[in-house]
Formats: C-alpha cells, sequence, structure tokens
C-alpha cells in the first residue's frame, strides 16, 4: 500500500555522504523532525531528473527555507557515491540533502516503486515530492507521468507550503 496523506515516513536505513565517506542515516531521523521537503526521482544523472527536477530544487531551495522548511532532501534508488556527484555536479552544496536508498527500502516501504526494467534501470522510485511534519506526510505529489516534472517541482511544492 502506497505511502499517503497521514501517514508517518517508513522509518529504514539510507546513505548519504560525509567528509569520511558514506554514512548510514535512520530516515525518521533526517526526515522526522520539523517540515521537510522530500522529493524522488528515479534515477540521478537521468534527463529529466538532471535537467529539470534537481536544478529547480537547487534554484528555489532560498524560497522554500523562506517558507520554513527546515530540510530539503532528494532520495533516489542510486547509492550514496553516486548521489553525492550528482549533488557536486548539479551545485547542491548544503540546501539539499541527498539520500541513497541503494537497496530501494525506503521506496518498498512507501510503497512508491517504478517499473525501470523496460529501460534498463531495474526497480526504481516514482517521481514525487512530499511535505512532511515531524515525519507525518502533510502532502503527496507523485507525477502521473515519470517522465514530467509539474506536481512534484519545487514551484507546485512553494505553492503548497
Amino acid at each position: 500500500m502506497a505511502l499517503s496523506v497521514g501517514d508517518r515516513i517508513p522509518n529504514v536505513t539510507l546513505m548519504t555522504m560525509s567528509g569520511e565517506g558514506p554514512r548510514p542515516v535512520e530516515s525518521d531521523e533526517v526526515l522526522g523532525t520539523g517540515t521537510v521537503v522530500l522529493f524522488a526521482v528515479p534515477g540521478a544523472f537521468t534527463p529529466t531528473c538532471s535537467d529539470h527536477h534537481l536544478p529547480g530544487y537547487v534554484l528555489r531551495a532560498d524560497e522554500l527555507l523562506a517558507k520554513g522548511v527546515d530540510t530539503i532532501a532528494c532520495i533516489a534508488v542510486n547509492d550514496a557515491f553516486v548521489l553525492d556527484a550528482w549533488g557536486q555536479a548539479r551545485d547542491t552544496g548544503d540546501k539539499i540533502l541527498m539520500l541513497g536508498d541503494g537497496n530501494g527500502e525506503f521506496t518498498a516501504a512507501a510503497g512508491l516503486e517504478l517499473d525501470g526494467r523496460g529501460f534498463g534501470l531495474g526497480t526504481r522510485s516514482q517521481r514525487y515530492a512530499a511535505i512532511l511534519d515531524d515525519g507525518v506526510v502533510r502532502e503527496l505529489l507523485v507525477e502521473p507521468d515519470p517522465l514530467g516534472v509539474t506536481v512534484s517541482s519545487a514551484d507546485t511544492v512553494l505553492e503548497r507550503l
């Protein structure tokens, strides 16, 4: 069953990059306090994700933070090394927390998997954005077309805050 408004986010181990290398973090620890904007992409470095989805959040990060967002996080079924390299390539700086869901455990627990086998990608995450309040889903904006960035865009999230 897919995550929905009013649900608590699943608590699983994710990976993020630190100065010493990949570091495990619990999703409840990094996404469960304050107002969090979480957006998910099917894959780092893929065209729509790299050219439209992530850049929108980079460009609008200051506006999101000014509206009371405590954390902006990006999650993908990729490893922490890939997400770190992607964040550096797209200049996310310290404004966006890049979270690797390498085994797809968060994505599966949230019920938001995407079957990318037809494209050679395996199981990935659907493209979505969520506004979380202390780990509880206030808004869940799942893209009807994984190649589009409409309902999960930074602009839409700003309107919903």
